[in-house]
């Protein structure tokens, strides 16, 4: 399998896809980078930064191409690294011609919810993607620590791990380890699996719970995430490693997470719509309790921290009430 590592584009302009971009330019000599506005894209050139996020990063535009027509990176790239949020992704993907013959790194970490798919699920529906030309890019990272350069571990996950270890190449550098994973499907679960779990972990802060009941939400968090993915998906994994656990604590306990920061604003008594207008940015559990929560009834999974968290957001139990029956459950 010969897979081209030289013409690399990216679809997606926030902080990931910032982090992404500054890792890609560690590796090759340019990249190919999708922007909406066109106002964003000069403010780019003139500034040497993403002028939304991550301003810390400056970047050589001169190795950056940059497009406002998403079809544009498409045709000049041979691999695709997605980096939208995962409630975006039909709209921006929308204009998109043809996909075919296109390796894909998703970076996305959540569930496509108008249709309850996983983005490669989603790929291979609409744009007859292969699963066979689809990766997924796990954590645990968070886009501030690699824009400071701060040593960070990333799994590239595919349908076969020798595949994985080509995409590596484009990832790895001095402050960015890489391991390789053929678990496409658990993987891309667990990402947005942990990111309900850090909606709780921040509700409980929120709700003034200490250290002691954070270390049992979480321990019971991996048990439940195993749980769902030995069901969806049921090969042999270790969820200790870093994929699964490393990217559930880093999510659940960082200051840099956006989902426990929001959970933490529910927590403290905000609406769903005051704590998305402060946060400003997108915390991909919101829009994946929905859908877990109709998978869970589907395969009859039992998943007492998701689903609490479900009932706070979408059927609007208090918190205090929902999560004096969560403590329970955690005996």
């Amino acid at each position: 399998m010969n897979i081209k590592t030289d013409k690399v584009g990216i679809i997606g302009s926030g902080s990931w896809a910032t982090a992404l971009a500054k890792i890609l330019l560690e590796n090759v000599n340019e990249i190919n980078w999708f922007f909406r506005k066109k106002t964003t894209i000069e403010t780019f050139k003139r500034n040497k930064h993403n002028p939304r996020y991550l301003h810390e990063v400056e970047f050589d535009t001169s190795k950056i191409n940059f497009c406002s027509d998403v079809n544009c990176v498409v045709a000049n790239s041979d691999i695709l690294i997605i980096a939208v949020p995962s409630a975006f992704l039909p709209t921006i993907l929308a204009d998109v011609e043809d996909l075919s013959g296109k390796y894909i790194l998703s970076g996305v970490k959540g569930i496509v919810t108008s249709e309850n798919l996983l983005v490669a699920q989603y790929l291979e529906k609409y744009f007859n993607v292969d699963h066979d030309m689809i990766g997924v890019i796990a954590g645990p990272c968070h886009a501030e620590e690699v824009a400071r350069e701060k040593l960070s571990y990333l799994t590239i996950a595919c349908t076969t791990e020798e595949k994985a270890v080509k995409f590596t190449k484009l990832i790895e550098c001095d402050y960015i380890y890489t391991t390789p994973s053929d678990d496409i499907w658990g993987t891309e679960y667990s990402a947005v699996l942990k990111n309900i779990v850090a909606i709780a972990a921040g509700i409980a802060h929120g709700q003034r719970f200490g250290d002691n009941f954070h270390a049992v939400l979480i321990s019971r968090a991996i048990q439940e995430i195993k749980r769902f993915v030995d069901v969806v998906h049921p090969i042999n994994r270790d969820i200790k490693s870093p994929a699964y656990l490393g990217d559930l604590m880093v999510t659940a306990y960082s200051q840099f997470s956006r989902n426990r920061t929001f959970g933490t604003m529910i927590g403290k008594g905000y609406s769903v719509k005051a704590a998305q207008l402060e946060l400003n940015m997108v915390a991909e559990g919101y829009y994946a309790s929905k859908p877990i929560h109709q998978l869970c009834e589907k395969f009859e999974i039992e998943m007492p921290i998701c689903e609490a968290v479900y009932k706070i957001l979408y059927e609007k139990i208090p918190p205090h009430k929902v999560f004096g029956e969560l403590t329970r459950k955690l005996c």
